[in-house]
């Protein structure tokens, strides 16, 4: 069995307190512009290497067959690695145009992300953190990382050092992506996921208006976008499982984008040359399943049906239907389940417990049991 598995999981996953509470007093109180990026306390590190045994264990015992550290080495699912490089600066107190929105609008800013000079890969607490996952698990180890197309959109078009030699921009920044996937490779990753939201965000009209405002087509950016990860990914070994994550944004509950995936689809599943997609479809906010006409045979839609904004466990019944719809437009086989984002996206995580996130998984492990058997 290659992933992505009929049962999967997006990556992150809830703190435990003790982890928040440890990580707080290492490195003082998380204010929006405190703690970001890689950490250097032994201390911290000691009750990371704790917790995420344990969290091992909780998704070995469930039986999904690829496994994280629930990226409980991250303040932020993306600034870890980012700024861990030279050339970026992250202003995280809200004063980017994109904003988060709950049912009652809008409830704060978006990082702020400035390049500040060329950008240059150094050894990454991304590789480090996955040795210490695939040394402890049975599993498939899986790691996820911000796709570099993501990493643009956040600019919000203001390329900073590289303003006036934007092709040099995307040279430099995929040759950085490059060595980082070259360095997991070699330590032993087969299992590396993309996380996006970029792509996802065009869907929506406001978005599509938001990329104009740069001065830029957002069809053309999409064509872009999709160069771009195939230079990322271009020669990596045939073994190596490469997917794709889609997401309207996921914080605390909260999302930033809304709209279904047909203006972006036929690019999104055939001129993207990754092996599956991890689809968020857990609210009327993402459309329906017509796009997945375009999926082409050899490539895995993981449906996320299951959501992680709320507490409430979806039933098997419920499940079933949605898989049943999607088959409509996509062969069977060709479909997963896995809930539509992380858990904790940043450390505070989604409004819900433990117990809610530990049998969501468990939910999806019995429903793709029922629809597709043990694989």
């Amino acid at each position: 069995m290659r992933p992505p598995f009929r049962a999967d999981q997006v990556g992150s996953l809830l703190r435990p307190e003790r982890l928040k509470r440890s990580r707080e007093e290492s490195l003082g109180p998380q204010t929006p512009t405190s703690a970001l990026g890689p950490h250097t306390s032994a201390e911290l590190r000691a009750v990371e290497d704790d917790c995420i045994r344990e969290v091992v264990a909780m998704q070995e015992r469930i039986g999904l067959h690829a496994v994280t550290d629930g990226e409980f080495r991250r303040r932020s699912w993306w600034l870890e690695l980012i700024l861990g490089w030279e050339g970026f600066a992250a202003d995280r107190t809200g004063s980017a145009k994109l904003k988060w929105r709950n049912e009652a609008g809008p409830t704060q800013g978006f990082s702020d992300l400035n390049v500040t000079g060329p950008i240059r890969w150094r050894p990454s607490s991304i590789v480090r953190a996955f040795q210490f996952l695939k040394a402890n698990t049975r599993r498939v180890p899986k790691v996820t990382i911000p796709a570099p197309n993501c990493v643009h959109y956040y600019t919000g078009g203001k390329l900073g050092y590289y303003e006036d030699d934007r092709e040099r921009f995307w040279a430099d920044l995929v040759a950085a992506y490059r060595q980082e996937l070259k360095a997991l490779v070699e330590v032993g990753a087969r299992y590396i996921q993309l996380d996006d939201t970029s792509i996802a965000f065009i869907c929506d009209p406001q978005h599509r208006e938001y990329v104009r405002s740069w001065g830029e087509d957002p069809m053309r950016l999409l064509e872009t976008y999709a160069q771009r990860i195939n230079q990322t990914i271009a020669g990596l070994p045939p073994e190596v499982t490469i997917t794709l994550h889609q997401c309207r944004g996921n914080r605390e509950g909260n999302w930033a984008a809304e709209g279904g995936y047909q203006p972006v689809a036929d690019v999104l599943f055939n001129r993207v040359n990754v092996n599956g997609y991890f689809l968020e479809y857990d609210t009327a906010r993402a459309g329906g399943f017509e796009p997945l006409r375009l999926l082409p045979k050899g490539k895995r839609a993981v449906l996320g049906l299951v959501s992680t904004k709320s507490a409430r466990v979806e039933t098997a019944q419920e499940l079933l239907r949605r898989i049943d719809e999607a088959a409509k437009f996509a062969p069977l086989e060709s479909l997963a389940l896995s809930p539509q984002c992380g858990f904790a996206s940043s450390v505070k995580g989604n409004p819900l417990g433990h117990a809610e996130q530990e049998a969501k998984l468990a939910q999806i492990v019995a429903v793709a049991g029922k629809v597709w058997g043990n694989a």
